[in-house]
């Protein structure tokens, strides 16, 4: 038997013991090194679903799933969104009711407009003698068999301007009289010593900015039709129109809007080769649009190309203005003197729809309920609207930001970063409850901005700075027109011959007859 001191078992008991601390420390590392390990493997797979339900999956919004309450999508009857899926039981009902109801005679969805040009074509027998008793046969009737839609190809002309002079031939025998000559005086062109009339010029621009139809891809049409060019000229065309007599409505809408006490705001990237800042013509430039809202007078939407997607470039478009802003969560939208933003309701949606979980439908429910109440006070005048969703929309505000603040919502995985941009963007979420003038998203800023999108994958880039400005104030009265009903070729074409004759450098006021909602404009080129 070993003989072991008191000293020797009571380091060997501290040896053991330390030994002990170690490992349970050691096992407190891996297992934090694990849990760790974990959440990242499930905030990967999440990314991982996420980044494939954006490559393969459906794009809509629409709830694909029931409320915890049974109530389906609220956003059912919205066109802005799908609609929800059906459980079997809904399903079997709505066959039901599809085999009782009445059914339509199916609308054509092709038709020629009440004013089109009608054109007849009549049929006779070869021969109107009878073949019984050989005499003449009198017309008993004429039955319309079918109608067709006749296409006439746009042609060129080569217009010619002449300059007659008169002379007076009687002061001109008299010696004692000056002479006395008269000179007929040709219009201004829009662009001097250009061959392009302005419905040449309108039809460029049209095709560009309403048909997204890139300019070389014009060339070959104007040569079909007689015009020999090259995109260069077009491109030139377009700047140079742009410059001399759309800019100055342009500027005049910007007057106007920025009047206003409320705009929609929202931005996109484009892409501009030759860049001033020395940047690769890779790298990304922005353009941006502004929108005003139906309820302060008739609908503006303007664009602005830049370099970047700074907070200086907002700031130098709007310079002192005064009002809200309605936006989305971007960081630019922040901390302007004299500004306040109101967020937008749907991006908050599109975050908690990307939440696969219970969590995820509360989220979506919340915003749900809010656009059930929205589509009840669309037509409502503002003050109206403002005191319905004080009583109805402001506690389901407050109940959803404080089942988010208090709610254990941590990591970084989809509910968190929902919860995040949530509260983060608290203020600005409430501010549609106190002015009925405002919308609860920005929807209508991406409407505006989905043409500009449109050219993006059709003309892929603009060359030079210029051409990027160019674009935005083409897409700007494209748009703006459209908003008030207005047809933009038409419009282009007595904007491009009327201005170029008038001094509207020495007297802008001329400018207030050509907006796009002016009686002169609206009674000449409406749709």
């Amino acid at each position: 038997m070993v003989n072991v001191s008191e000293n020797q078992y009571e380091k060997l008991i501290r040896l053991l013991e330390e030994q002990l601390a170690n490992s349970n420390q050691q096992n407190k590392n891996l297992s934090e090194k694990l849990n760790k390990t974990i959440k990242q493997n499930e905030a990967l797979t999440e990314q991982l679903h996420q980044l494939t339900k954006l490559l393969f999956g459906s794009k809509t919004e629409k709830s694909k799933y029931n409320a915890p309450d049974g109530q389906v999508s609220l956003f059912e009857d919205d066109p802005s969104f799908n609609d929800s899926e059906h459980t079997e039981e809904q399903s079997q009902q709505l066959i039901s009711y599809t085999v009782v109801r009445k059914v339509h005679k199916k609308k054509r969805n092709d038709s020629l407009r009440d004013d089109v040009e009608v054109e007849e074509v009549h049929h006779h027998p070869e021969s109107t003698i009878c073949d019984c008793c050989q005499h003449q046969m009198s017309e008993i009737g004429g039955t319309l068999v079918r109608e067709e839609a006749k296409f006439i190809p746009a042609k060129m002309m080569k217009v010619q301007h002449i300059e007659h002079a008169y002379e007076c031939k009687n002061c001109k025998a008299d010696s004692s009289l000056p002479a006395q000559i008269k000179r007929g005086k040709v219009p201004q062109p829009a662009i001097q010593r250009s061959i392009a009339s302005p419905s040449v010029l309108a039809k460029v621009i049209y095709d560009k900015f309403s048909q997204y139809l890139p300019l070389y891809r014009q060339v070959n049409e104007w040569e079909r039709y007689g015009l020999n060019t090259n995109d260069k000229n077009l491109s030139n065309w377009v700047i140079r129109v742009a410059h001399d007599w759309l800019l100055p409505i342009y500027e005049l809408m910007k007057v106007i809007m920025m009047a206003k006490s409320i705009l929609h705001i929202d931005e996109t990237y484009s892409q501009i080769i030759n860049r001033s800042d020395g940047k690769s013509g890779q790298s990304n430039a922005y353009n941006w649009v502004y929108r005003s809202v139906p309820s302060q007078g008739p609908p503006i939407v303007l664009f602005q190309s830049s370099l970047s997607r700074a907070r200086s470039v907002l700031e130098s478009f709007i310079e002192d203005y005064s009002g809200t802003i309605v936006c989305d969560g971007y960081s630019a939208y922040d901390k302007i003197d004299g500004v306040t933003f109101a967020n937008c309701w749907a991006h908050v949606r599109r975050y908690w729809l990307k939440v696969e979980s219970n969590n995820g439908r509360i989220g979506v429910k919340y915003c749900d309920d809010l656009y059930r109440l929205e589509r009840k006070f669309k037509h409502l005048p503002p003050s109206k609207r403002r005191k319905k969703r004080q009583k109805y929309s402001k506690p389901i505000v407050e109940e959803f930001l404080n089942w988010v603040e208090t709610s254990p919502f941590f990591g970084k995985n989809a509910l968190a970063k929902a919860a995040e941009y949530t509260l983060n963007r608290a203020d600005g979420l409430k501010e549609f409850l106190y002015d009925g003038r405002i919308e609860i998203d920005n929807n209508p800023a991406e409407n505006a901005i989905r043409p500009n999108v449109l050219g993006r994958k059709n003309w892929l880039f603009s060359v030079s700075e210029a051409g990027a400005k160019a674009n935005a104030i083409c897409l700007s009265i494209a748009e703006t027109a459209k908003a008030n009903g207005i047809d933009f070729y038409e419009y282009l074409k007595k904007i491009l011959t009327d201005l170029p004759n008038l001094a509207i450098h020495q007297n802008p006021k001329i400018l207030n007859q050509y907006m796009p909602w002016s009686k002169m404009i609206q009674a000449e080129c409406s749709k």
